[in-house]
């Protein structure tokens, strides 16, 4: 039992912290609202919510077993000894061996019931957590891209929103139907048995129990702002390990792995002083709550104690060790919830985040309906504006024609909006003002599913998935045959490289060199065959030999279709048949490259540092 001082001392820190105002900030997660968006989770199974409901039942039925054997047996036990000229041993065997029998039955009983509970009960949380993770992919997969560009969406903290996510939900599952569920059954049972037995002792057991769930509410309210910053900052270590991992050679080069050390060491600092500022509260309140705990298991000691002794009716020694261990039963809810709480505010806690991106609204990637037979590729753009989420507008005013089957490049300097005006022709994001049309139509009209099966994208910088080869280059087409991958690989120039290899088309594609998988993205593309190509510095990575080789390839896939092309390399640059200029979101020059070179400016300028960049001179008169 905790001293009194020890008591004294902890109430006196509770009401100190109650003077303290608590900030709550509107549409937090409550326990009632984390309930109802996991319901529909849960309900798909209710086969598996009755059976764990009957099995709790019995569960609990069972549990009061030894409380009404113990009350029965300290009686007969106490009127056999208490027999004139003493007990007889066939009465007492009699007794001893109805008591074996049925508390080992009721164990054996009580095993199989445990066992099934617990069985059922994981089944559901293991499909819950199945169906929340598919969930939560389904969801993603149909963002539109800036939601992934937005601040607080980075690819770490997002992993770890749905990571912790699951884990607290499906635990949350867990707790409910195979810990909290039994243990307040229990409870209700032996509290009811309780009141039937001696109302005056079931008073006391019920006054206990109020004043613990007040001092768990109280509790929860104190700390559940220190767990939200804890959440944060098991997002900012998550992004912050990722960004080591992805920035490594960089890190390396500038031989900055104190600083880097240090960040990390700064933000887990910080998360040490929340997580032992939140130990210190959870000790100080949970002593609280184990002292109310004993002092109602001593009140109903004494209480039962004092009834025997005034010859209350029906008030006998096994009353006393009767009502003790019900009210053991009544409180085991209590011990449990120490642990059970934080695994539940901790729920309450990462659901806010996973359920945010479940709920998140104005995300879902717009789609029309528009699909034609044939996609003939000119495009549009009248008036175009666009502002990404962090405020940087990207483009202002923009006016320009794509004519189908032909090439247009796209150049201008780094941030002047050329990559922004590819992924607002791709549907990646959505113009704030302006119009943008494919074939006459809006584009915001077309299907986005059939308007990207019709668009082939190279960037400069492309994601190869882990897997094979082959699988990697069938991305582009699933449906392609082996024959189909070898010829993509062909019109990539990354076919002989690919048969140098122990494995040939099996070969971990993430083995490959960063200018090897920038042509298996290529590859990617020539199987696609579309009628619309989009490139974004294709050739950036590779060598001269490999780019030659490349820009033939695309030279001949380039006929008949529409190309928009991004390039700093004059060579491709030069073969298109219009030139749009950017500056600063703006265009500010078009024609033909030989119209745009003449008008001065811009163009000018990149052409003639790209061509004393590469000693154009010294070529020339070497090649004499």
């Amino acid at each position: 039992m905790i001293h009194h001082s020890v008591f004294f001392c902890i109430f006196a820190q509770i009401m100190k912290q109650e003077q303290q105002p608590t900030q709550m900030t509107e549409g937090r997660m409550t326990i009632w609202s984390l309930l109802k968006n996991i319901l529909p989770f849960v309900l798909p199974y209710r086969w598996l919510i009755v059976v764990t409901l009957v099995l709790t039942l019995v569960g609990s039925l069972m549990a009061q077993v030894n409380a009404v054997v113990l009350d029965r047996a300290v009686d007969a036990i106490n009127a056999l000894i208490q027999q004139p000229g003493g007990f007889v041993w066939r009465d007492a065997m009699r007794i001893l061996t109805i008591i074996t029998i049925v508390l080992l039955g009721k164990e054996v009983v009580g095993a199989v019931v445990t066992f099934f509970q617990r069985y059922y009960g994981e089944r559901m949380r293991i499909l819950v957590s199945r169906d929340l993770s598919l969930r939560v992919v389904n969801r993603i997969l149909s963002f539109r891209m800036a939601f992934f560009t937005s601040e607080g969406n980075e690819t770490g903290k997002l992993q770890s929103r749905i990571d912790r996510g699951i884990m607290s939900l499906s635990n949350t599952v867990n707790n409910f139907f195979i810990e909290i569920l039994p243990l307040f059954t229990s409870a209700i049972l032996a509290l009811i048995l309780m009141f039937a037995a001696n109302v005056f002792v079931g008073m006391v057991a019920l006054c206990i129990v109020p004043l613990y769930f007040w001092v768990t509410y109280i509790q929860a309210a104190r700390m559940k702002g220190g767990r939200r910053g804890i959440f944060g900052g098991h997002q900012a270590v998550s992004q912050g390990i990722l960004n080591i991992l992805e920035s490594i050679a960089v890190i390396k080069s500038f031989n900055r792995e104190q600083i880097e050390a240090d960040r990390q060491s700064t933000i887990q600092q910080q998360m040490t002083g929340l997580q032992l500022n939140i130990r210190r509260q959870s000790y100080l309140f949970n002593g609280l709550k184990s002292f109310l705990e004993q002092i109602g298991t001593v009140l109903i000691i004494i209480l039962t104690a004092y009834l025997v002794l005034i010859g209350y009716p029906d008030m006998t020694i096994g009353k006393i060790m009767y009502h003790v261990m019900l009210f053991a039963n009544v409180s085991a809810p209590i011990r449990q919830l120490h642990r059970i709480y934080d695994d539940m505010n901790d729920a309450l806690i990462y659901a806010e985040g996973f359920f945010g991106i479940l709920q998140a609204k104005g995300e879902i990637e717009a789609s029309g309906h528009h699909r034609p037979e044939k996609v003939e590729g000119t495009f549009e753009l009248q008036g175009v504006d666009f502002t990404y989420s962090n405020g940087t507008q990207a483009l202002h005013d923009v006016t320009m024609r794509i004519e189908s089957g032909k090439i247009t490049a796209l150049v201008g300097l780094s941030g002047a909006g050329k990559s922004t005006i590819v992924n607002l022709l791709d549907k990646f994001y959505e113009a704030q003002r302006g119009s943008i049309k494919l074939d006459g139509v809006e584009l915001k009209d077309w299907d986005t599913e059939w308007l990207r099966e019709h668009v082939g994208l190279v960037l400069q910088k492309n994601h190869i998935f882990s897997g094979t080869i082959e699988e990697n280059i069938r991305y582009g087409a699933p449906q392609a045959t082996h024959d189909d991958v070898v010829r993509a690989a062909r019109q990539a120039s990354i076919y002989d490289q690919i048969m140098q290899l122990p494995h040939g088309f099996e070969t971990d594609a993430l083995q490959l060199s960063g200018g090897q998988q920038q042509r298996i993205a290529i590859a990617r593309m020539f199987i696609k065959n579309p009628p619309i190509i989009f490139l974004d510095e294709p050739t950036a990575s590779l060598d001269a030999i490999a780019t030659e080789q490349i820009k033939s390839s695309i030279d001949a896939i380039k006929q008949g279709r529409t190309v928009i092309i991004i390039s700093h390399n004059i060579g491709q640059i030069i073969d298109a048949d219009q030139i749009y200029v950017l500056q600063q979101g703006r265009v500010v020059q078009s024609g033909t490259p030989q119209e745009v070179y003449q008008q001065g400016g811009v163009y000018k300028d990149i052409f003639d540092a790209s061509a004393r960049s590469m000693n154009v001179d010294k070529i020339a008169s070497t090649m004499k």
